[in-house]
């Protein structure tokens, strides 16, 4: 499908960032006059503010070596062996483990104290005890949780792959209705207790959100458009995978909803996103309803502003979002262990441009399933015929092309 423009020739502005859509704070901001419109229209202020800081960060960020080889920690002759179609040993296995130890997270936890400086006051350190404060506790589990599925699953070392420290800060701001990645930290407001509970609440979230760091320390993809649609994507993927694995779900078992647990009991939704259905997770009168598409044939061909949400990119995420839940139903077992692995490959590989679309992505996740399980193996299969339900890939397409 020709969506019409080619982001390669447009600049992204940093529209707004976060979990929450700006079209669902935009819908808030235009209810009629409350405290909680308000806060909306401060929560889009300050996206707006930290999407540039990120841009800039993000620009900053340099693409060294081979993404997706944990530098310092396991050797890249293990690392290829280790990822080669043949089943690695126990032995090889060992191996990487030893070499893998070493690694260890590093957290810190902060309290805004409903303010917007940052960090803010240091309230918890990686080895410290429960604090007491929920919100505190909650971000400093799911930054492990978060570390954790990267470095078991991934081998990964932290965001950039060399233990980068993982900082959050807490009680950020009155009544912000938002959590992001601000290039160089996660930052979490309370919800306005109307529409929004904490953003800790969703471990999922968290995962969401520190993914961004990792595309930013790997593809870098361009906030718009279909590679916009793209990193939020990605995002998700990671996010849900965070939450399968700390429930120890496999992805038949999965419930594939992303931010399960915001929105309060006013709100008629269940979730921000449904990776398995686009379009479902809500239908609310302040709200409206989810605009996510299931398919390229629903794609929303949005303007390029902050206004549009850079050409919708929380909005056409849903068409790649549910091509990875097909892929890993299909393959079966944890998504972990059967399309994350591919995903992440296709994230981390050299060649993955700023500008990649759906459907360079969808190649490349093909090319890591060959790798991996051998051209044409049913895994491959799978990737194939997810992207083919979607509408990414033409519906005569195989896993051999």
């Amino acid at each position: 499908m020709d969506t019409g423009r080619d982001p390669r020739h447009t600049r992204s502005r940093g529209g707004p960032c976060g979990i929450i859509p700006p079209h669902l704070l935009q819908q808030i901001a235009r209810a009629e006059a409350s405290p909680q419109a308000d806060a909306a229209a401060r929560t889009l202020a300050v996206g707006h503010r930290v999407a540039r800081a990120r841009e800039v960060r993000a620009e900053r960020t340099s693409r060294t070596g081979i993404p997706g080889q944990v530098t310092g920690l396991i050797p890249p002759h293990l690392q290829q062996r280790l990822r080669g179609p043949a089943p690695a040993s126990e032995s090889l296995r060992g191996e990487a483990a030893q070499v893998a130890q070493a690694a260890s997270v590093q957290r810190s936890i902060h309290d805004a104290q409903q303010g917007t400086e940052l960090p803010g006051v240091l309230v918890r350190q990686e080895g410290q005890g429960p604090s007491g404060d929920e919100s505190v506790d909650e971000a400093y589990d799911g930054l492990g949780a978060t570390w954790e599925l990267y470095h078991q699953a991934f081998s990964r070392d932290s965001l950039d792959d060399a233990g980068m420290g993982l900082i959050a800060t807490v009680h950020y701001g009155q009544d912000f209705q938002n959590a992001f990645w601000d290039g160089e930290q996660m930052i979490f407001g309370d919800g306005d207790g109307v529409y929004f509970q904490s953003f800790t609440n969703a471990v999922d979230v968290i995962g969401h959100e520190l993914t961004h760091g990792v595309v930013q320390f790997t593809a870098g993809l361009i906030y718009l458009a279909q590679p916009g649609a793209l990193h939020e994507s990605i995002a998700d993927c990671f996010g849900a995978m965070v939450k399968q694995r700390l429930l120890g779900q496999s992805a038949d078992e999965a419930d594939w909803l992303i931010g399960a647990g915001l929105f309060t009991d006013r709100v008629q939704g269940v979730a921000l996103r449904s990776m398995k259905a686009p379009g479902t997770a809500y239908d609310d009168p302040v709200l409206g309803k989810d605009p996510q598409p299931a398919s390229m044939d629903e794609y929303a061909d949005l303007p390029h502003d902050e206004q549009n949400d850079n050409g919708g990119v929380h909005i056409n995420s849903g068409i790649p979002n549910r091509a990875f839940q097909l892929a890993a139903t299909g393959i079966g077992g944890a998504s972990w262990e059967g399309a994350g692995p591919l995903w992440y490959e296709a994230l981390t590989r050299p060649d993955l441009t700023k500008d990649a679309d759906f459907a360079t992505f969808a190649a490349a996740t093909l090319e890591a399933a060959a790798t991996r399980h051998g051209e044409g193996s049913a895994q491959q299969e799978s990737v194939a015929a997810a992207w083919r339900t979607v509408g990414v890939l033409g519906d005569g397409v195989t896993a051999t092309g």
